[in-house]
């Protein structure tokens, strides 16, 4: 592997480490099933895309597609809390819609950022090549994004949520809110989606309203290869165990695939996070029955 392919890698599990974190609030904090995740990340890029061409600043930009995921999760939340429909059937219903959303957004299947501003090659410096920049930034991104969110759910509020994804029943009994518990929750989770979406737009040169297929297959395989690695019920361990298995998890899959001996091709991306996903959930069992023999 390259070191142009490795700082690639890297930047996109950056990117993709977002998507985690989203996905962990939604699926670990929350216990609610959300596939919105696969509409979310392509309507942050299609909001940015469509912003930046329309000559607003890349940072305005990345804002808007933020709240736009932010918006999406909103009501995914609100069709399961108010509306009283399945959690899981809610945020299947979100993502079918969001389909059709991002493409009246876009006002067609892509929106192209050849020569247009953006985040990455406004704030960078002279002197330093792109590709080295970029994975620079995007861990200046995650690192903060993660620390905001440690401290959010260190809050009221946050342990609030926390309460409600643990036991919903002892939560109201003390008073919380669970309902708005989790639309806020859900707004947080997407928003953070659609925050990767709108840098992976930038990073990729464009937006498109396929690039959200199998999102949440990603953002579920980093959560799972970052518990594996990093066991941890300490909310900061288990946020930094996330990204790490991102970036993980992306790392092995541009190893997979640029290593010739293997034989693996693009279209064997699926396949190849398939056996990963797999490997990482049969190792904690083969720890413990390892552990119980000794």
């Amino acid at each position: 592997m390259t070191l142009f392919s490795f700082l690639g890698a890297i930047e996109i599990g950056l990117i993709f480490a977002l998507v985690a974190l989203g996905v962990f609030i939604s699926f670990r904090l929350l216990r609610f099933p959300d596939l919105t995740v696969d509409g979310s990340f392509p309507l942050g890029a299609a909001v940015c895309a469509v912003m930046i061409t329309g000559g607003y600043s890349p940072f305005l930009a990345t804002i808007g597609a933020t709240l736009a995921g932010a918006v999406a999760g909103l009501i995914t939340g609100w069709l399961n809390v108010k509306l009283k429909i399945m959690d899981l059937l809610a945020s299947i219903l979100m993502m079918i819609a969001l389909y059709s959303i991002n493409l009246r957004i876009m006002g067609g299947p892509n929106v192209p950022l050849i020569n247009d501003p953006t985040l990455f090659n406004q704030l960078q410096p002279a002197g330093i090549e792109d590709y080295v920049f970029r994975p620079l930034l995007m861990c200046v991104i995650v690192v903060l994004a993660k620390l905001a969110m440690d401290w959010f759910f260190l809050t009221e509020r946050g342990l609030a949520i926390r309460a409600t994804g643990t036991n919903a029943r002892m939560a109201r009994a003390q008073g919380v809110n669970t309902g708005g518990m989790i639309l806020l929750g859900m707004a947080v989770s997407n928003g953070l989606v659609g925050l990767a979406g709108a840098l992976f737009a930038q990073t990729q040169g464009g937006a498109d309203s396929s690039m959200g297929i199998g999102t949440i297959v990603i953002g579920l395989a980093a959560v799972i290869v970052g518990e594996s690695i990093l066991p941890s019920r300490k909310l900061i361990l288990a946020t930094l165990a996330v990204v790490i298995g991102a970036i993980v998890y992306r790392f092995f899959i541009a190893l997979a695939l640029n290593s010739d001996f293997i034989g693996l091709k693009a279209q064997d991306l699926n396949l190849v996070t398939a056996l990963l996903v797999t490997i990482a959930l049969v190792i904690p069992q083969l720890k413990r029955r390892f552990a119980k023999k000794h």
